[in-house]
Formats: structure tokens, C-alpha cells, sequence
């Protein structure tokens, strides 16, 4: 497997891109966390989704910085990541800070599922709609939201109560 990763570690004391590409076996635990599987594609069909994964993550525009809170952080890349691959349809959880974050010079586009629209001041305070994310509040980086398709709401600190999204 190919992993791309941001370590904000490397960038803060090593003075190298945050960014890592790795041949390695996904899912590993994070600070002993276990992975939560967020997109599950197979198939022919999605072949090209690797092509478009890899011109994502050669082009995200904060390889060489990284900010713990509000962002940009790994959460900044993935939701980058999923706003230019639609096929992925990324839903992050409302306890991954950083992935509301968008620069002043963009406040508003599109979710990271790029089902919805999205508004935010550097992840500090915005709003989402969207298919997908359901309706998004989002206060000093910590997000309410309500889920109406998938039955759930989503807490900050401590994330989905309801029935869990359907992962194709």
C-alpha cells in the first residue's frame, strides 16, 4: 500500500516537508487509537480514483507547514484531499480538528465530500451543508452537527451518537 501522510513533527523540528509518501500497511493505531475506516472503494471502477489521490496530494498547498490548532493539519489534508477526489465522498468526523480549515483567501467551497457548500474563517468559525455532512456548526474549531440522512448527531470531544454512516 502507498500511504500519504502529514507528520507536523518533521516539518517543526526537522525543517522538512510535513507531507510523507510511504510503502506501508495502512490502519496502524495512532498514539494507541485504533484507525476508523472512512471510505472503502474497490473494484475496476475506481482505478482512477488512485490517479486523482495522487494529483490531490502532489498539489496541497501546506506540505512545508503544519499548525496543531486550527490548522493546517493531517485533518487539513485529508478534507483537501476528498474535496478534489468527489468519488471518495469524505465525511470526517466532527472531532478531526483542522478539517474545517480554509485559508481567508478562501472562506467558502465546497465540503470535503463535495456534497455541500462550506464556509469558514481558518477553521475558527463556519458552517457546512451537504448530503453528507448534514448540517455543520463550527466554533473555535469544535463542530455540532446534525446528521439528518444518517440518523445521528455529532458532538464536540465526543463525536457520533446515532446510527453510523453506510461506508461503500
Amino acid at each position: 500500500y502507498k500511504v500519504y501522510q502529514i507528520n507536523g513533527w518533521r516539518n517543526r523540528y526537522r525543517g522538512l516537508s510535513a507531507l510523507t509518501v510511504n510503502d506501508m500497511m495502512p490502519d496502524h493505531s495512532w498514539f494507541g487509537n485504533p484507525p476508523t475506516l472512512l471510505v472503502d472503494l474497490r473494484g475496476e471502477a475506481y482505478e482512477q480514483v488512485i490517479d486523482k489521490i495522487e494529483r490531490a496530494v502532489a498539489s496541497y498547498p501546506y506540505k512545508d507547514k503544519y499548525t496543531l490548532w486550527p490548522g493546517p493539519n493531517s485533518n487539513t489534508f485529508t478534507a483537501y484531499v476528498g474535496r478534489l477526489v468527489p468519488e471518495l465522498r469524505l465525511d470526517l468526523p466532527s472531532t478531526a480538528i483542522g478539517k474545517d480549515y480554509r485559508p481567508l483567501s478562501h472562506p467558502i467551497g465546497r465540503t470535503p465530500s463535495r456534497s455541500g457548500v462550506q464556509a469558514s474563517l481558518l477553521g475558527l468559525l463556519g458552517f457546512s451543508i451537504g448530503v453528507e455532512e448534514g448540517i455543520e456548526i463550527n466554533i473555535l474549531s469544535l463542530n455540532l452537527e446534525l446528521d439528518i440522512f444518517d440518523l445521528a448527531i455529532e458532538l464536540p470531544g465526543i463525536g457520533r451518537i446515532g446510527q453510523d454512516p453506510d461506508i461503500d
